[in-house]
């Protein structure tokens, strides 16, 4: 049994809802935790007609036998939270750490304006300026708030407990490794630091109790908002390749780069990435949709592949071939 923390490699936008998704119904574990800054960060889960855009709640939820739970370094944000564990049926199986902090209206005001809309592009979520006031010591925690009286549980307890049982967690990470506020792209990143370090302090998990950490890429570059993009193609270049795209939370056109060797190698080292998930495969080659066995897709698509394993020197394990969430090569 095992620990398994997922997190981007890029800029975020890398696909990790769908392979959380996958791994939650997959490898069954009894918790799926998530760390990270808070409802800034979103994840689209296609599950056969339905398309979920999860901001709060980790995003293995659709696994009704696993309990949800949001690690106390994530604030939250609970009228979204509430929302969506009443629209995504997972009431009784979901929790939250009494130190989570809280955004309140004063922080999404705030989020809105000034520096951090228009110079970085925040995406008004409140998420920044309520990590900035409990960096000051003067933010609102969970255990204060009524509403999610019900919802208390000591994560870090639970999930050491889950392991020393024998149980898989799974732990999830939210932006990309180039969004950090330690490793990105200053100032243009998120509120705290989103590699699977910062992720696993989030939740309580020391570093001896990682067994496995998936960096997942995407099979080319996206950002959404400002900062930094290496080889950035122009809006007419990224819709010609079919890599026009908008964010989840805040619907924004995405920019586009090729896939970033560069990067991802920085990504790996920072991340102690033991695999690599590679997402849209299908987006690159199109022959490749929907496939489920390294053995069908194009000996174009196997040479990509075999190109990052080599360039990267770790295993791509798990290939997203489409939109579903069983649309995955599992090569583990």
């Amino acid at each position: 049994m095992t620990s398994t923390v997922v997190v981007g490699g890029f800029f975020g936008d890398e696909g990790k809802g769908k392979i959380i998704s996958y791994l939650a119904l997959k490898d069954n574990p009894s918790i799926v935790v998530r760390g990270g800054a808070g409802p800034n960060a979103g994840h689209t889960i296609r599950d056969g007609e339905k398309i979920y855009k999860v901001r709060m709640l980790p995003s293995g939820f659709l696994n009704k036998n696993a309990r949800v739970m949001i690690g106390p370094g994530v604030v939250i944000n609970p009228d979204v939270l509430l929302a969506e564990i009443r629209d995504f049926d997972a009431q009784g199986r979901s929790f939250v750490d009494k130190n989570c902090g809280i955004i309140e209206e004063k922080h999404l005001s705030s989020d809105s304006k000034g520096d951090l809309k228009e110079k970085i592009g925040s995406t008004g979520s409140g998420t920044g300026p309520a990590n900035a006031d409990r960096a000051m010591r003067v933010l609102k925690l969970a255990k204060e708030e009524d509403s999610l009286k019900s919802l208390i549980i000591d994560v870090p307890l639970e999930i050491n407990s889950a392991l020393e049982s024998k149980q898989n967690v799974l732990i999830e990470g939210t932006q990309g490794t180039f969004l950090s506020l330690w490793h990105g792209t200053y100032p243009f990143v998120t509120s705290k630091d989103v590699t699977a370090s910062g992720i696993c302090a989030d939740i309580g998990l020391g570093p001896k109790n990682v067994d496995e950490v998936i960096v997942v890429f995407k099979s080319y570059v996206t950002r959404v908002g400002t900062g930094p993009l290496a080889k950035e193609l122009t809006l007419e270049e990224a819709q010609k390749n079919g890599w026009s795209e908008f964010g989840t939370v805040t619907g924004r056109q995405r920019r586009a780069a090729e896939f970033d060797f560069d990067l991802a190698r920085r990504a790996i080292m920072l991340n102690s990435a033991t695999q690599i998930s590679i997402t849209k495969l299908d987006v690159l080659f199109p022959e490749c949709a929907g496939k489920t066995s390294y053995e069908e897709i194009s000996d174009e698509a196997k040479s990509f592949i075999k190109n990052i394993e080599d360039k990267l020197k770790t295993p791509v394990t798990i290939i997203g071939t489409g939109p579903e969430i069983n649309d995955v090569i599992d090569r583990r």
